[in-house]
């Protein structure tokens, strides 16, 4: 039996400072026991029961029987200031006597109250004493006084007296928030908060950028190169950066360009943009990283480039590949980088969803090797290590595979001796259990220009099986009962190898070859023009095409699991897509998805499969884009296909428009301008965007011209013309934006151009809709003109232009569409289907 512990309470709304009269107010009792207590309360030396006192009633909240009991005071008295007793009984059990508590109930009763005299936050540097002091204010009985931090506990220097907390030498570890919380068992305990902040700078790193707009790995001369620097600063707003060449300081210059922050990527970063790289400006270049308020050293990083600065190149030695090993050996895997500088290499899995041994996804390497120690078999697999743009060159990077095998003691000889095709190593003489060998397992898998590797599956066959059984889906010992629940006995576990050769480990020779493991990826070709035309309102196809990842690795691609999904729904319609033969490398396999509805997106996953089960899936999105209708009456382009909707390049411009998706453009060459995603949110869908930086200048034009619209024919019995709603999205933003506009074209009138619509500025990072009514009397097209800004910041992009037959609702419509500066957006207008029929969705699995 624990000590009873009395709470007070008042009702909820009534007042909490202190306890009125005529206000009720709940005294709870609970106390730990086994078994089950019982309560009674006293008030003075009277015992309180219930139905003896009108203005007192006894119960137990249903939600906590057994554990609580209640003493409601309604409606206080005079009387009921006093002394009350709770005790807590189990009836002598054990010889446990019982608990009595109690509490002075009177008119100056209250709930807690505190105040810390510090500030919040708190800003310190490590090695500085801090004393965080917290005061009651308020409360009878009086309070008591703990501290907690938020995450974990208290350090273990911390010197508490009373409300009074002291760190003696505070580190970056002890920062958080720390909360002082006052309780006197009177309504709910009062909390306050500051949070302590130490002052840091910590992990520099570097990285170099050769010329992004020619997709160059290597620095060359009369090109550009970006040095970026980064570091993380607590407080990150105090983070100041400066520049040296040769120990000489730098200022930002036309050829020299410095960019202070990077929004792309993780705060505190500086960039230093050599434009037109000359002879002399190889040198060693620094960054300095300073925070405002001095007491932390500053860091510098030095950068050199020079003829000899290279990108990287990973290899794995010949003999650390496949790697074997024995469960609970210590074991190195290696990858060579040689470059100038060398670059952080990154380890993983190669099943990207599996962890690396120490728990992480990704484990970073300065050297190149991978320690592992205490090897478990469930680390048998592949290993990718690649290199990442830290302390290197940002380019795309370079990675290599790493096999590892992990045998284990345990598997059970079997009867045939050598000549059953175990994949055992065989034990040596004078073992304490001669009948146990060291096996090992490993997935099958084949890289480019060699031999498929070995494939281990493990199976349980009765004595008498003189072959091994076909392999499971997933390798794996089978030791359970068999389908009537049956033991087979005594288990023999074979293993048996596959591949172009047979394989010995020890004694013991490979002789049935069978290849077998998980397929690989199949990979998605994008430069299809799509979607096929139908002559149907309502509905498009889409030629779906695909090569596959490494054929030849594993057995036979029989088929492909096509499975598809509208964009935002939850459910998969898949089917299966029959494979006829051997896949070639490289051939590009094609499959025609019909009846999906215009203009909707959809998911599509493949997944190949093999006699043994599925292998690895890919996922990708498709999206609506209208060809070239003869008689417009409805035009999307989202610019996913590859012919970007039969838009072309005027001529007479400066430079031309480009085709560009966050995932492929490096977004943080350029700061501060620019889309981070298309108009959907996506990272791999496309938009068009033109590219202010050098060697572009102000006022230079770029033009992207429509395909050839055809309107229906003028009605015989009225003058009006048919009224379309062009709409667009538009994204501009950046300190430098120009302007972008809007030409109507008519056919006949190719030196006409009339202004539709015409925005400039910095609008904010994010995508604006315009919507302009137009009613051409005859054919036309649409020209978008980006006009370059004053500087490198002035990057403008449009994504999903539509053109439907019908006037944009007067709601959304712009008091004056041309030379508006802010267009409202308007949801689109679709065609909601009754039904969603698709040909190549036959059944569900």
């Amino acid at each position: 039996l624990d000590d009873p512990i009395v709470t007070v309470h008042q009702s909820i709304g009534e007042a909490k400072e202190q306890f009125y009269y005529e206000r009720t107010v709940f005294l709870r009792c609970v106390a730990n026991s086994n078994p089950p207590v019982r309560y009674s309360w006293r008030r003075g030396q009277e015992v309180l029961l219930q139905g003896s006192d009108k203005g007192v009633e006894i119960y137990e909240p249903f939600f906590t029987q057994g554990e609580t009991k209640i003493l409601k005071l309604k409606n206080l008295r005079p009387q009921d200031y006093a002394n009350y007793s709770c005790i807590a009984s189990v009836r002598n059990v054990c010889s446990i006597p019982d608990k009595m508590v109690s509490f002075r109930l009177s008119n100056k009763t209250a709930s807690p109250s505190i105040k810390l005299l510090v500030d919040d936050p708190i800003v310190v540097n490590p090695g500085e004493a801090i004393t965080l002091v917290c005061v009651t204010t308020g409360g009878e009985p009086t309070p008591s006084l703990t501290w907690v931090r938020s995450a974990g506990v208290l350090p273990e220097k911390t010197v508490l007296n009373g409300g009074t907390l002291t760190i003696p030498a505070i580190t970056s570890e002890d920062a958080g928030t720390y909360s002082c919380i006052a309780n006197n068992n009177v309504g709910n305990p009062a909390k306050k908060s500051t949070n302590i902040i130490v002052r840091a700078l910590k992990k520099g790193r570097f990285w170099i950028t050769p010329d992004p707009y020619h997709k160059d790995d290597n620095i060359q001369i009369g090109r550009e190169v970006k040095i970026s620097c980064q570091l993380e600063a607590i407080p990150s707003k105090k983070l100041t950066f400066s520049w040296f060449k040769n120990g000489r300081p730098l200022r930002s210059s036309e050829r020299m360009v410095i960019t202070q922050t990077d929004p792309d990527v993780s705060p505190g970063t500086t960039n230093l943009d050599i434009i037109d790289l000359k002879f002399t400006d190889f040198g060693t270049y620094t960054c300095v990283a300073s925070l405002k308020g001095g007491g932390i050293s500053d860091i510098s990083i030095d950068v050199n480039i020079s003829s000899s600065t290279v990108p990287p190149n990973l290899t794995v030695p010949q003999e650390k590949s496949p790697l074997v090993t024995r469960e609970g050996d210590t074991i190195e895997l290696q990858c060579q980088v040689t470059g100038k500088p060398k670059p952080i290499i990154l380890w993983s899995r190669a099943d990207k969803e599996v962890a690396m041994p120490d728990g992480a996804m990704q484990t970073e390497s300065y050297d190149g090797i991978l320690r592992i120690v205490n090897v478990s078999r469930e680390m048998t697999g592949t290993y990718r290590c690649q290199t990442s743009q830290y302390n290197g060159f940002n380019v795309k990077p370079r990675e290599a595979l790493v096999q590892l095998i992990v045998q284990w003691y345990g598997c059970q000889q079997g009867k045939g001796g050598d000549s059953d095709p175990l994949f055992c190593s065989g034990g040596q003489e004078g073992q304490q259990h001669p009948g146990l060998k060291w096996c090992g397992q490993q997935r099958g898998q084949q890289e480019q220009g060699s031999h498929p590797s070995p494939v281990l599956g493990i199976a349980a066959t009765l004595p008498a099986a003189p072959t091994p059984p076909d392999p499971p889906a997933t390798p794996k010992a089978q030791d359970t009962a068999g389908d009537e629940g049956e033991v087979p006995s005594p288990l023999r576990v074979l293993l048996w190898s596959c591949g172009s050769a047979a394989v010995a480990l020890g004694a013991a020779k490979a002789t049935r070859v069978a290849s077998h493991g998980k397929a690989y990826a199949p990979e998605f070709y994008y430069d299809t023009y799509n979607p096929l035309w139908q002559n149907r309102p309502r509905v498009y196809s889409y030629s779906l095409q695909w090569t596959q990842m490494n054929p030849d690795a594993v057995d036979r691609i029989l088929a492909y699991r096509l499975g598809i999904r509208q964009a935002g729904q939850q459910r998969w319609w898949e089917q299966e897509i029959t494979v006829n033969g051997n896949i070639q490398k490289g051939e590009l396999i094609t499959y025609n998805l019909t009846e999906l509805i215009k203009p909707e997106a959809y998911e599509v996953r493949l997944t190949p499969i093999t006699r043994f089960g599925e292998g690895d899936s890919t996922i990708r999105v498709i999206k609506y884009s209208a060809p070239v209708n003869p008689h417009l009456r409805e035009f999307h382009c989202g610019f996913e296909d590859g012919n970007i909707c039969l838009f072309t390049q005027d001529d007479t411009d400066n430079f031309d428009w480009t085709k560009q998706s966050t995932a492929t453009r490096d977004t943080k060459y350029t700061p501060n301008t620019g889309p981070n995603a298309d108009r959907t949110g996506s990272k791999e869908g496309f938009y068009m965007y033109i590219e202010t930086s050098r060697p572009r200048l102000e006022g230079e034009k770029a033009r992207l011209v429509s395909p050839v619209f055809s309107v229906a024919p003028k009605n015989p019995y009225g003058a009006t013309n048919t009224a379309y709603c062009f709409s667009f999205y538009y994204h501009m933003y950046g300190q430098h934006i120009g302007s972008l506009n809007v030409y109507l074209r008519l056919k006949g009138q190719t030196a006409i151009e009339n202004p539709l619509w015409s925005s400039s500025g910095n609008k904010g990072q994010h995508w604006n809709q315009a919507r302009v009514n137009i009613n051409p009397p005859t054919s036309f097209q649409l020209i978008f003109e980006g006009i370059r800004g004053p500087g490198i910041e002035g990057d403008i992009a449009i994504d999903d232009v539509s053109i439907v037959e019908g006037e944009c609702m007067k709601s959304d419509q712009p008091a004056n569409n041309l030379r508006s500066g802010a267009v409202g957006t308007l949801a689109h207008i679709r065609l909601i289907p009754v039904t969603i029929l698709m040909s190549v969705l036959s059944h569900q699995r």
